[in-house]
């Protein structure tokens, strides 16, 4: 398949070094690849190709080369400090920026949004079209060679006037690369395919084991829209009890290759912002065919569980199967039914919660890792103006639900791997590595400032789930609980797709995958499309291996950048409401120490910001680095990572999302 990130990551640029080397310079120095990743604060440095390391490289010799440009460099060493220099930029990581459209009095430039983007984008005057002084754009930057000289680039598409709701929040989906609209093809052949449903359907339901007798619902967030999976759950004649977990069967809808099905390899995900879902399928298909609605016929791609009494799977099936949700549960009702033991289908949601109590249990027995991270939520006005922000509780039912698609996801990947070694080798995964050494030792030190500690052995050697566990555990109930689940999160690997299979880490897991989402994950419909093609007797060929690694390194890539962008959306709004409230007191934790100040998350809105040392008068304070924290040097007073403040929002940068307090 060809996607427009890939090929631009294959593209060979052409920008030589306009300096020279001495003789002496050669001898000192070597060529090698890596990307570029450039600090908000102008900073440049490069992982070089097949090294975990990063070498520094001053803004002087960056030659053009921007944040996750593939380039070449030479290495050198500076007063014993490895450098780099670019030489040649090999291939850009994106030719288009976001920003805002401002004026001086001879010429039109791009402010860019992305706080790495350090070079000044030129406009020409006759190249500005409707686009006015403080709208938010999107332009393409023209060939860059000269880095003495600025970069030109032409404007692409106006998005609104900047500061605006709806133009912000273009913004920040443009900025991640996403598509704000479906072509006009993938539309049409969505509604086609509505129009051909109701024959497409009646010929298919015999083809299909039918669910639609026994008890079946949804459990999802109050305010989703699409809704991916169902539960059904039924008392068998020898004791037992059938758990079906339905999936919406998009590869039924979506064919491979068909113009829905390259647009949604493309977008890889749909995209959560605090206002809208971007959906990954147009609406006809996410919201109305594929999604399984509360007293409509679907259908679904089923995993079929039986339980004995104990939580031990006795049997298990997968099929292409017909339901009928008899109930759209939201996690709050369905909550209420099981603490009250009354309304509809309670029966059913206490046998469900006993057989995921049990297979919670055994997962955490296994050394599954389980992380408690505070989803934000933010509550708009009708004009998109924030008047609250609030975590998310997380309830009972959110496990019991995310037990039951976790048991899937193992399941379908164990399945289509115990039979057939080729299988294992095409078969895409979701894969989570082993902790890196440095890191745990630097998570080591860490933990050690904050009071805890890691087994010596531990810290240079392989570390363990359980010892992953064992410190989240120790921090049940401190102030800094939250911090310790981030450091930890932050220390480990990130789970990527992946063909080939080197198991899951986090949930100690030697088999999984991603199946239960297929409306807004790609992945899951190419697993949908294997299992499918193995059950009919059908096998991928071992030569579309290398086809699909690539794609499944594009997949990774495009989940992060929509997490990013979902991310961007909530600090935007956090910085939206504090703007209003500068002035007022505030208790937070520090989370963060470096040379310039601190890192407070305040408690309310957990919106962070930054205390600047240049606004603490009563001493000279400097960073202890390997203690993380800030020490004054005549009177001895430190602040330290963990530790409580009373903070004042000073001022806020709301276009920057940059937020900034004071000391109480």
């Amino acid at each position: 398949m060809n996607f427009r990130r890939l090929q631009r990551l294959k593209k060979s640029g052409s920008i030589q070094s306009k300096r020279y080397k001495t003789p002496r310079e050669q001898e000192n120095k070597r060529v090698a690849q890596g990307i570029v990743r450039i600090t908000p604060y102008g900073r440049g440095f490069v992982t070089l190709t097949g090294k975990k390391e990063e070498v520094e490289i001053e803004k002087e010799d960056l030659n053009t080369a921007l944040h996750g440009d593939n380039v070449s460099v030479f290495v050198g060493y500076q007063k014993g400090e490895p450098r780099a220099r670019v030489v040649q930029v090999l291939s850009r990581e994106r030719e288009t920026f976001v920003g805002t459209l401002e004026k001086t009095d001879s010429s039109y430039f791009l402010k860019p949004q992305n706080d790495r983007m350090y070079a000044t984008i030129e406009i020409q005057r006759d190249k500005i079209g409707t686009a006015k002084a403080g709208d938010k754009i999107i332009v393409q930057m023209m060939q860059w060679e000269n880095p003495k000289e600025n970069p030109s680039g032409k404007i692409i598409l106006v998005l609104g006037k900047s500061g605006e709701h709806e133009t912000e929040m273009k913004a920040i989906v443009a900025e991640q690369g996403f598509n704000l609209e479906f072509p006009r093809a993938v539309e049409d052949e969505a509604h086609e395919i509505k129009d051909r449903f109701p024959a497409l359907f009646s010929s298919e339901i015999k083809k299909r084991r039918d669910f639609r007798g026994v008890p079946t619902f949804t459990i999802d967030p109050d305010d989703a829209k699409d809704f991916d999976d169902a539960l059904s759950v039924q008392k068998l004649s020898n004791g037992n009890v059938e758990v079906g977990i339905h999936i919406a069967d998009v590869s039924f809808f979506v064919k491979e290759g068909s113009a829905l099905d390259r647009e949604a390899a493309h977008r890889g995900t749909s995209i959560y912002l605090v206002d809208r879902t971007i959906p990954m399928f147009p609406e006809i298909l996410s919201n109305d065919l594929c999604s399984l609605k509360e007293n409509e016929d679907k259908l679904t791609f089923s995993v079929i569980l039986e339980f004995s009494k104990d939580g031990v799977v006795r049997k298990k099936s997968f099929a292409k199967t017909i339901i009928r949700s008899q109930k759209r549960f939201t996690y709050s009702l369905a909550q209420k039914v099981l603490d009250t033991k009354t309304g509809a289908f309670s029966n059913e949601l206490q046998i469900l919660n006993a057989i995921a109590s049990l297979v919670r249990t055994k997962r955490f027995q296994r050394g599954a890792i389980e992380f408690e991270q505070d989803e934000i939520c933010v509550e708009l006005d009708a004009s998109g103006k924030p008047i609250r922000i609030y975590k998310k509780e997380r309830l009972p039912t959110h496990k019991l639900v995310e037990d039951f698609m976790l048991l899937a996801n193992n399941e379908v990947a164990h399945f289509m791997t115990a039979h057939d070694k080729k299988i294992e080798q095409t078969f895409l995964y979701r894969v989570h590595d082993l902790p890196d050494e440095d890191k745990m030792k630097e998570l080591g030190n860490l933990l050690r400032a904050l009071g805890h500690t890691l087994p010596e052995r531990k810290i240079s050697s392989p570390i363990s789930a359980h010892d992953i566990n064992h410190i989240l555990e120790s921090a049940e109930g401190k102030a800094h609980k939250n911090l310790v689940h981030m450091a930890t999160l932050r220390s480990m690997a990130k789970a990527i797709y992946s063909t080939k299979n080197i198991g899951h880490f986090g949930l100690s897991l030697k088999h999984y995958t991603h199946f239960t989402s297929p409306i807004r994950r790609y992945p899951d419909v190419l697993v949908h499309r294997f299992l499918f093609a193995y059950l009919v007797g059908k096998r991928v060929s071992t030569k579309e291996l290398g086809t699909y690694e690539a794609l499944s390194r594009y997949l990774t890539e495009m989940e992060i950048a929509a997490d990013t962008a979902q991310r961007a959306s909530i600090k935007y709004k956090q910085a939206e409401y504090m703007k209003e409230h500068v002035g007022k007191t505030y208790d937070g934790t520090i989370t963060g120490v470096i040379e310039k100040g601190f890192f407070v998350r305040e408690n309310d809105t957990f919106a962070e910001g930054m205390v600047r040392l240049r606004d603490i008068k009563d001493d000279y304070y400097v960073l202890e680095k390997t203690k993380f924290r800030l020490r004054g040097q005549k009177l001895g007073g430190t602040f330290s990572l963990g530790d409580r403040v009373r903070v004042r929002l000073k001022k806020v940068d709301v276009e920057k999302r940059l937020i900034d307090y004071e000391l109480a």
